[in-house]
């Protein structure tokens, strides 16, 4: 196996960074940085000389420490103090840095607190800075204090944007139109909570895990979609409507497969919306009325029919009437008209024989 591929799969690990507290490391530098540049100044003074007689005498006893002195608290005082407080790491909960050395995977630095680190490694996050907005867009000039806060944010010294949240995070994208399984275009939106579980992998693996996430959410919606219908047609049949729970475990599978090699979990995904699309939507309207002005008819008939049925086996049992075929089927379709119609029936009053 060559270097590069062992370095490759090294990257897409996460190890943890175990790394030293940061305030005693803060409070001895401080100290130390203020011992050395008073030995750079004495070191000078000792050099040049000394004015009053006090120092005239102790001139005389140290001449040959004024240069070795000042090289060694300028070394600390200019370059080894601030050097060291290159290392110093603030973290919030649930936050995360990726650091890197010489161009390598260092580790991760988890956890709250104030940690210290190799001052020469750098934070890596790929997706910060990557939304928003310049106020050049807008044609307003930056003034020059906006400049300098730009240019520190791109140097490694401003490390607020290189953090990785951990924390569970939205992630809502835009509404598509999609096909369905009958080839009806639906309108459709979903919102997907997830977090970084390997940081490792979500910086190193992928360009931008946040762009890669809402690319494969966008994929596998388009998958899902294309296996159901909008509305059921038949009975037990699993629809995009009808169906939401299902729907959304087989979404949250289907992404999470597509963006485990980013280091992502996902926690939970939901339909927001749904709806046919605007050229088909009156169709689809009328077709779903329709279907509702049957089911009641069909309603109202059963019930029509059972109400017939009754009525002529109480006539029959209790003897009231006798009737022939010909009248019971006349009697028969009169309840039907009464029962079945959308007005109410207007009644004939016979007053003669029935015969």
């Amino acid at each position: 196996m060559s270097e590069n591929s062992l370095n490759e799969q090294n990257a897409a690990v996460e190890k943890v960074l175990h790394a030293r507290k940061g305030m005693p490391i803060l409070v001895c530098n401080i100290f130390a940085t203020l011992i050395g540049v008073a030995l750079f100044v004495f070191g000078i003074l000792l050099s040049v000389g000394l004015e009053t007689e006090a120092g005239a005498v102790l001139l005389e006893s140290n001449k040959n420490l004024g240069a070795p002195l000042a090289v060694i608290g300028a070394i600390y005082g200019f370059a080894a103090g601030p050097l060291l407080f290159m290392g110093l790491r603030i973290l919030q909960p649930n936050e995360a840095f990726v650091l890197t050395l010489f161009g390598r995977y260092y580790g991760t630095l988890k956890g709250a607190g104030f940690f210290w680190v190799h001052p020469f490694c750098m934070a890596t996050n790929p997706a910060a800075g990557k939304s928003g907005t310049t106020s050049g867009a807008t044609g307003v000039a930056d003034s020059p204090v906006q400049n300098i806060v730009k240019a520190m944010r791109g140097s490694s010294f401003v490390r607020e944007n290189k953090r990785i949240s951990l924390k569970a995070m939205t992630l809502n994208n835009e509404r598509q139109k999609i096909n369905d399984q009958l080839g009806n275009p639906v309108i459709i939106g979903i919102v997907v909570i997830w977090k970084v579980v390997n940081t490792a992998k979500a910086v190193f693996s992928v360009d931008n895990f946040k762009e890669f996430l809402s690319i494969q959410c966008d994929s596998a919606l388009r998958d899902i979609v294309s296996l159901y219908p909008y509305d059921s047609t038949q009975d037990n049949e699993k629809s995009l409507r009808g169906s939401s729970h299902e729907i959304a475990t087989k979404l949250k599978d289907e992404i999470q497969t597509k963006v485990e090699a980013a280091g992502l979990e996902i926690v939970e995904a939901r339909i927001t919306h749904l709806s046919y699309a605007q050229e088909i939507a009156a169709a689809m309207l009328q077709r779903q009325q329709a279907s509702a002005i049957i089911d009641a008819r069909q309603m109202i008939v059963e019930g029509a029919v059972g109400m017939v049925e009754m009525a002529l086996a109480k006539l029959s049992e209790n003897d009231i009437v006798q009737l022939d075929e010909e009248r019971k089927a006349a009697m028969v379709s009169n309840l039907l008209v009464v029962l079945c119609g959308n007005k109410d029936a207007q009644p004939v009053v016979n007053s003669g024989s029935l015969y």
